[in-house]
């Protein structure tokens, strides 16, 4: 899209909300503080998208910083500014059928000073969220027949971190120390790590080089890779100790118990590189037919179909991020299977990861981001 086109949209959202609440509202201040809220909004939301085409760094990332602020703060406004207005379309017509005793104009109005208030709120509420430490999630699998050296096997999840702009190596040092303290016999970081560069986030990925765990840590690659150097950052993060499953697997093994880990690249990868192409298939070949469990990390839900085929017994996937705030959560089942949580198919066990970080917006809301800890428990 270009400049033009992506402003004209922008002021054309914007003008929307405005006229539709703006002269509502009680007192001319208050129409004249939203009016300057939403221009700032129609002119820094786009010129955060684009700050790296007008500036540097350090000033590039302030602007992308203000423009995703708002992002959010307008995703809530455009959403509420709907909802008042179909609101106020049924109270007129409960009015035009005698059934309602609502004052049509003090519901204007009230309405109209809702709709700032509660996206202020949801904002504010929602960057406090997205901006702490995410909170850990307990995730018991029943296993028949599990050998007793994998009793309580534990496996970390990490998932959606999206370090870019706004997350930098201070937020990743709090996922990392958190998931230290839960002593993982392994860890896993299920894609979309990154939204830029080796040569731009190296350092700020880098404390992901002190997860402690008694297996190490593995690594799949989400969507976002392909959009920042998938090769590039694969290499990098070989180099430094995590190990990437492309298509592949290996066996770990516990007093002659074998628990098969494997991973494939992302769902989309084939239309990156055809050499990429995701398949839980090829990930499982050779893989030893004793195993007593068979885990498989992918990005997306979607691979759970063919995870299921190749007779795996658990995926780990994230790239939902839960819906990350609402009402977004509502529309992710229009392109996954599943949106957070456990669930099944057929013999296959998926859980969906909310993320441990979040895109965009530093907004969560309805959708908590969190670090998964998967422990493998006897069936009773």
């Amino acid at each position: 899209m270009s400049l033009v086109s992506l402003f004209a949209l922008s002021a054309a959202l914007h003008l929307y909300i405005g006229v539709r609440t703006v002269p509502a509202l009680p007192g001319a201040t208050a129409g004249g503080l939203l009016a300057l809220l939403l221009v700032s909004s129609a002119i820094l939301m786009p010129l955060g998208l684009v700050s790296r085409r007008l500036l540097k760094p350090p000033a590039a990332d302030t602007l992308t910083w203000a423009g995703l602020l708002f992002m959010g703060l307008f995703s809530s406004l455009i959403v509420l500014t709907v909802l008042r207005d179909v609101l106020l379309l049924l109270a007129a017509i409960a009015q035009q059928m005698g059934a309602s005793a609502l004052s049509f104009d003090g519901l204007h109005s009230v309405s109209a000073a809702a709709v700032p208030l509660l996206a202020l709120a949801i904002t504010g509420l929602g960057y406090l969220n997205a901006r702490r430490t995410a909170g850990v999630v307990t995730v018991e699998i029943p296993v028949a027949g599990l050998p007793a050296a994998l009793h309580g096997f534990t496996i970390v999840q990490i998932s959606d971190i999206h370090v870019g702009p706004t997350i930098r190596s201070t937020y990743v040092e709090g996922i990392v120390e958190a998931v230290n303290r839960l002593n993982p016999d392994l860890v896993a970081i299920t894609g979309d790590l990154v939204d830029g560069s080796v040569a731009e986030l190296a350092g700020h990925v880098a404390p992901l080089e002190r997860l402690a765990s008694r297996e190490g840590s593995f690594f799949v690659t989400g969507n976002h890779e392909y959009y920042s150097g998938a090769e590039s950052w694969m290499r990098h993060l070989e180099r430094i100790g995590i190990q990437v499953l492309q298509n592949r697997h290996v066996v770990i093994e516990r007093e002659g118990a074998r628990l098969v880990l494997a991973g494939v690249s992302d769902y989309s990868a084939g239309h990156f590189d055809a050499s990429h192409r995701s398949d839980p298939h090829k990930a499982l070949a050779g893989a030893p037919p004793d195993a007593a469990f068979k885990v498989l990390l992918a990005h997306q839900p979607r691979s759970a179909a063919a995870a299921a085929q190749a007779g795996f017994d658990l995926q780990l996937s994230g790239h939902t991020h839960g819906g990350q705030f609402l009402p977004w959560n509502l529309f992710v089942r229009m392109q996954q299977p599943f949106t957070a949580g456990l669930h099944a198919m057929d013999q296959l066990r998926i859980y969906v990861s909310r993320g441990t970080g979040y895109w965009g917006p530093p907004k969560r809301f309805g959708a908590p981001s969190e670090i998964t800890r998967v422990r493998l428990v006897p069936a009773t």
